[in-house]
Formats: C-alpha cells, sequence, structure tokens
C-alpha cells in the first residue's frame, strides 16, 4: 500500500467515524470468508459497514475525529463496524457474536464514550430509534382511545337504560 493509498484509507475512516453514532470494534480471526460475508450483509441490511482496517491507520484517524479514542484496543486483527444509528452495529454485532464464537467485540465508541465489551453489549440490548418512535407513539395514541371509550360510555348506558324502559312498556 503506497502514501497515497493510506491517506485514501485514513480519510474515508475519518469520514465514516464522523458521521456514525456508535462505532465497534473486534476480532475476527478464525472467520470464514462466507461467515465475514454474511457479517457486511447483516451489518448493511441494518443500515451499517463492516471495515477492515490497519490498525495504525485507524489510529491515525481517530486522532481527529470526534469519537472517543478507542485505540487500546486496536491491536491484533480488528474489525471496524458503525452505523450512524448508535443501535444498530452493536445489535448487529452481538447478535452476529452470538451465533460465531470467533468474532470477539473488544469495545467501542458512541460518539465522545467509550465503551467496553459490556457496554457495547449492554447497548445492543436497548431498543432501536425506530421502537422507541413506535412505543412514544402507541404511548401518545393511548390517553385519546381512552377518553373516546369514556365519553362513549354514558351515552351507550343513557341508551340503554331507554331501551330497558320501552321493553318494560312494550311488555306491559
Amino acid at each position: 500500500m503506497d502514501r497515497a493509498e493510506k491517506v485514501e484509507v485514513v480519510s474515508s475512516l475519518q469520514q465514516a467515524f464522523a458521521g456514525s453514532g456508535a462505532v465497534v470494534v473486534a476480532h475476527y480471526a478464525g472467520l470464514s470468508v462466507a461467515e465475514f460475508e454474511s457479517l457486511r450483509k447483516q451489518m448493511k441490511a441494518a443500515g451499517g459497514q463492516v471495515k477492515v482496517a490497519k490498525n495504525r491507520l485507524a489510529k491515525l484517524a481517530l486522532k481527529d475525529s470526534d469519537i472517543a479514542d478507542i485505540s487500546g484496543i486496536l491491536t491484533g486483527p480488528t474489525v471496524l463496524a458503525y452505523s450512524e444509528d448508535p443501535i444498530t452495529a452493536p445489535k448487529v454485532a452481538k447478535t452476529f457474536a452470538d451465533k460465531n464464537s470467533k468474532f470477539v467485540i473488544l469495545g467501542g465508541a458512541m460518539g465522545s464514550t467509550e465503551l467496553d465489551a459490556e457496554g457495547v453489549k449492554a447497548l445492543a440490548d436497548l431498543p432501536s430509534l425506530d421502537e422507541l418512535r413506535a412505543k412514544i407513539a402507541g404511548l401518545l395514541t393511548q390517553p385519546a382511545a381512552k377518553i373516546a371509550s369514556v365519553l362513549q360510555a354514558p351515552g351507550g348506558q343513557v341508551a340503554r337504560v331507554i331501551a330497558a324502559y320501552s321493553d318494560k312498556g312494550e311488555a306491559a
């Protein structure tokens, strides 16, 4: 790899770090090509990306970024998984790590916060942004539905009383 290619790799990593909500660092030694491609496909389908870069170049890219300094965990054969949504990359990485023992999560970063392996796994257990939005929308519509049912109830009770009196009058 010549100097121009290294500069290009560092700048692409800086752009990736700048636009990411979370970065996950993991060891991938021992994964087959098919398994690694499966990880790439899963991450891409979820809205994230996976990159293998030389640790030295990744450390250079980290120096000029707003991301926490995770250079301490960039040792050995590492892979970087990142996504715009802070939950996507950790969730896909954790799911993949659960199925593949050769994929070991080392840690990561969420913005300026450094995460250890347990922090990444805890972040993965949180609901995604879309799931949270759906829950909030459901909570907001629930009171309106309850108010509508409460307002309908007295009218229905009056109608039942009148119907009961009319049935009683017809029976007499």
